[in-house]
Order: structure tokens, then sequence, then C-alpha cells
């Protein structure tokens, strides 16, 4: 967690409670550890926090540094709690954890009573401590949808939706509030908001119900361009058959509807090509109204779907970013770099 925060340019200090040094050292810090905060912090966190440190720091009580300066008032404050599954259910604790969140401190639990993960625990600090995209709301969308032939068999993609989770991450780590619409995806990303869908019909209905109450959409779903006529009840039997004839249909447009019912929404749109992107992207970029429309060759191996990098052609309509082959995290910064700038573009208009 402190080095994820030390790359993101914050400096870190480390205060060990006295019994800590039992299990871990100093060294295991990088140099990090004070005896004192050198300076007013900008940001408290408390992990892992015992049943007894919550207690404290809800009732006001001192006994460190650390929670002397909460009661203080110093800082947004991240509380990170270690208990087991019967401590953490105790009416005393569930009391505790209500009073520093009616404080405003943000008390980050993991499943089961472990404890949350180092990356969503260095996300909520970074949320809270605010960035570029501070006070935004941003819905996104990410996975790939399924449409179903019969109750077993589905049409579907290839997306894993990392593309979209990687954008949905460093919004949250920039400071956005941030709602995620999941097209079969399995694992949920930390501290943002998370709507489950599956087929096409399910992901266009949850992103134009949502996207009114936002500001910035970005369309990274693998969205279905056909769906089954029919759907098969129960289970397509082959028995005897050598054929099965499929009927598709064509599914809509969500990103043009969405532009349609919210003209002010800045929408970031996906051109999946084979071959040349920027062509397929500078098109779709005027037929669907979009802001940003990010273009990737999905036939490049090892980039595009289901891979954990990405080349991409960022075009908008004051001209184009190529993004060489990159994880999908340093995309995903790309992206939002230029939709921070085209925001507050349009904001200073």
């Amino acid at each position: 967690m402190a080095r994820e925060l030390s790359e993101a340019g914050h400096a870190i200090e480390v205060v060990l409670e006295p019994r800590v040094t039992s299990f871990v050292g100093p060294a295991a810090f990088g140099g990090r550890v004070v005896k004192e905060p050198s300076e007013r912090p900008r940001a408290l966190v408390f992990s892992p926090a015992s049943s007894g440190t919550l207690a404290r720091l809800a009732r006001g009580l001192g006994g460190s540094p650390a929670s002397e300066l909460y009661a203080a008032g110093a800082g947004p404050t991240v509380v990170v709690p270690e208990l087991d599954v019967a401590t953490g259910e105790h009416p005393a604790v569930r009391e505790n954890v209500a009073l520093l969140r009616s404080d405003g401190c943000r008390v980050l639990e993991g499943e089961g009573g472990g404890m949350a993960s180092p990356e969503g625990i260095a996300g909520e600090i970074l949320n809270a401590l605010g960035g570029v995209l501070s006070g935004v709301r941003m819905l996104v969308t990410a996975g790939g949808t399924r449409e179903p032939i019969d109750r077993v068999r589905v049409v579907s993609n290839r997306s894993s939706g990392k593309m979209g989770r990687a954008v949905a991450r460093e919004a949250w780590r920039r400071g956005a509030e941030v709602t995620v619409v999941a097209a079969n995806i399995e694992t949920k990303e930390p501290g943002v908001g998370w709507v489950d869908v599956e087929t096409y019909a399910e992901l266009e209905e949850a992103t134009l119900r949502l996207a009114g109450g936002v500001d910035a959409l970005v369309m990274a779903a693998a969205v279905s361009d056909f769906t089954p006529e029919t759907v098969e009840e129960g289970k397509i039997r082959r028995g005897g058959k050598k054929e099965l004839d499929l009927k598709l249909v064509a599914t809509g447009d969500i990103l043009k509807a969405v532009r349609e019912k919210n003209a002010d929404l800045f929408v970031v749109g996906f051109a999946a090509t084979h071959g040349d992107p920027v062509s397929d992207a500078r098109e779709k970029l005027a037929s669907k109204g979009a802001n940003l429309m990010v273009g990737n060759d999905v036939s490049l191996s090892g980039s595009g779907f289901g891979s954990d990098e990405n080349e991409v052609h960022i075009v908008g309509g004051g001209g184009e970013r190529h993004v060489p082959r990159a994880s999908k995290e340093e995309v995903a910064r790309a992206i939002l770099d230029e939709l921070a700038n085209e925001i507050g573009e349009k904001g200073r208009g």
C-alpha cells in the first residue's frame, strides 16, 4: 500500500503501534517509519485497525500520535478493520463503525472480516485526497454481453472487462465518483458502484437509466451487435440433427441512444476493428456524437481482448493521440488525461 501511494507521488510516513514490532520491523517499510508525523498530514490511514483502534477513534480517545491527529481533525481518514467474523458483527463494533462513518471517516471493510486489498486501500486514499476528476460523476461500461440461444448456450465475445475496469480504477484514484455497469465480470472493482448485467438489453437499460445522473460516460463494454431472434426454453437437444438454423437480429446502438437523451453528457466510445482503427474511430466519433473515440486493432497479437496490454488511437474533435502498446492501466491513464483536458476546456468555454 505504501509503495503504491509513493508511486502515485505522495510522501508516506509510517507510525507503528508499540506491539507491532513483535510481528514486523521498521525496515520492512523502507525507511518510512517515524515516531511522530513530521507535519500535519493530508490524509490518515489506520491499517490494519483492531476493534480497540475502532473504539479509540470512535470515542475520541488518544493513545497514539495518529489517533490524536484524528481527534484533532487532521485530513481525510481511511480506517481498514481486520477482525474475525464474530468480532466484526458485535453490536459495539458495529456502533463504533457507524460513529466513524457519521464523522466522515471512510471505513473500508473487507469480506468475511478480512482486510481489504492493498490496491483497494490505496485507491480509497487517493480518491479521498482528490485529483483532477474530483467532483466528476462517471459511468463506465465494461465486459462483454452474452445473448442466450437457450438456457445453456450463448452468443458472446472475447472481452474480459480488463480495459473498463482499468478506466474505472484510475478514474476513482483521480477523485471521480464512479459506477460500473459490468457485463459478465466476476471480480468487482473496489471503491466503485457496481451494477451487474448479462445481455445487451440489460446493459442498454442500465446505461440509459444511469447516464442522466452523471457527467461522463466511458463505453468500454464489448456489446453484441446481434442477438438470437428467439430463445429456446430449456436446452436444445442435438438428437440426430446435423445442422441448427440460428437466426440473429441486430441490436440497437446504446451510445447513440445515450447521446440523443443526454446532449450535455461527455461521451467516450470504443471502436474495436480488425485492421487500421483510425478511420473507423473517426467515422464513429461523428456518427455517434461522441466527444472521444478510442480505436484499437483487435487483430494485433497480445493486444486487445483478454490481454493485459492494449494499443489505441484516441480520436477527438481536436485531433488524435496514438498510445503505443502499454499496460491497460497506462492506456486508461491516457484516455482519462484526454477526458480531463477536454472537460476542463469545455468548462472554461
